[in-house]
């Protein structure tokens, strides 16, 4: 199996179809004595065999998404793992035969790998749109709507219908897979001049923004700074370790710290808020307009 998945990875070559076309189908109480031996043993000569019976499924379901213009190489290598994984997941005691089980795995990897690499866009994260993107082509054929970029309202509204999705959906989605990805060097025009890169909005901070931005940083750090002198060294500890650090410190750690409650720890908690705000009050007025204290 390891040296059929090898060659796999390469070039599908006929040698190795015809060696996973010729191997024999399992019967299912030999199919079903390998999954146990697997199951319980990891006996990987019986998970060899097992896998092995089935490679013709890889192959078979591969070949159904080789229009997506994947190597086909690929597409038999995806589908390898997904037959791995199917056989790892397999319990022989529900009474399932395995080529039917696999057959879900199979189809599920290779999926996911189209998803991944038909486009740099990702193209699908829900199932109905995973759905949509499989199944339009095939609908839009059997409704004999052959135009690549544009479809008709009529077979926008059937095919949403069909596959319960919204009609915004299907036309965002015939008109991804009518365009192929573009590269951002390549140049606007004929004449060279220009990329399609230098269109690109920079939604960055201006200088005069970023010296702003600073700046106010600067001045929000001074007044918490000024506010906090204001606490008592317990208030400022109890504040520091609830509020301003990385990882929240409990309320019932802190009181076995301190050696009191943990809602004696909740009204100092309290209390030092109370007395931060109106310290920052008199100094900016609105302490959460200018962003230094949470509006709770």
């Amino acid at each position: 199996m390891a040296a059929d998945m090898r060659q796999a990875s390469g070039m599908v070559d006929r040698g190795f179809v015809r060696r996973a076309m010729q191997t024999p189908m399992l019967e299912q109480s030999r199919e079903m004595s390998l999954a146990r031996r697997w199951r319980e043993q990891q006996d990987e000569r019986a998970l060899h065999e097992l896998t092995s019976a089935y490679m013709r499924l890889v192959i078979s379901m591969a070949t159904r998404f080789r229009n997506y213009g994947l190597p086909m190489a690929d597409l038999v290598q995806e589908g390898n793992v997904g037959l791995m994984q199917a056989a790892a997941r397999f319990d022989p005691e529900r009474e399932v035969r395995f080529s039917t089980y696999a057959s879900w795995w199979i189809r599920s990897a290779i999926q996911d790998y189209v998803l991944r690499n038909w486009s740099i866009v990702r193209t699908g994260t829900t199932a109905a749109q995973k759905s949509l993107f499989f199944n339009l082509r095939r609908l839009r054929a059997k409704i004999n709507d052959l135009d690549d970029a544009l479809v008709s309202t009529e077979s926008r509204t059937w095919i949403a219908r069909h596959l319960g999705v919204p009609e915004r959906d299907v036309e965002t989605m015939v008109a991804r897979m009518s365009a192929g990805d573009r590269s951002l060097n390549a140049p606007i025009s004929t004449d060279g001049d220009g990329e399609w890169q230098d269109l690109l909005a920079d939604d960055s901070a201006t200088p005069d923004q970023a010296v702003e931005a600073r700046r106010d940083a600067s001045r929000r750090r001074a007044w918490i700074a000024d506010a906090l002198s204001a606490l008592n060294e317990r208030e400022l500890m109890i504040i520091r370790e609830r509020r301003l650090g990385e990882e929240t410190v409990t309320l019932e750690i802190l009181g076995q710290r301190l050696g009191i409650s943990k809602e004696r720890v909740r009204q100092i908690e309290h209390q030092a808020l109370g007395k931060l705000r109106r310290t920052l009050e008199k100094m900016v007025g609105d302490p959460e307009k200018a962003g230094l204290i949470p509006n709770t």
